[in-house]
């Protein structure tokens, strides 16, 4: 089963990771405690639409974009299960780093 929590989660990582910054420096960005943020990225937390956009802001990312890379990647996930590849859990395939050029 593909679970948008998760998918959002590691698109909220894969981007915090891409500008090497620490979980500690985007929670406090964002005004959210370290753990949920954690946990949201984990996949464990479903953010609402305000968390989303405080953590979007945060990361200097539209939420906009995000949630168009987590759509695509869901359905590429969708495809695949519908294709009967694996079982119970889907991998998509990690997408490329994006290089923030209005930094």
């Amino acid at each position: 089963m593909v679970l948008l929590r998760r998918m959002i989660g590691e698109a909220l990582r894969r981007r915090r990771k891409d500008q090497h910054r620490t979980l500690r420096e985007v929670s406090s960005a964002a005004r959210v405690s370290l753990g949920y943020l954690s946990e949201v990225e984990r996949g464990q937390k479903e953010a609402s639409s305000e968390l989303l956009a405080a953590i979007c802001e945060a990361l200097g990312v539209r939420l906009a974009d995000l949630l168009r890379e987590v759509s695509e990647d869901l359905e590429l996930a969708e495809l695949a299960v519908g294709a009967g590849v694996g079982g119970a859990t889907v991998v998509v395939p990690a997408r490329p780093t994006v290089v923030n050029r209005a930094a």
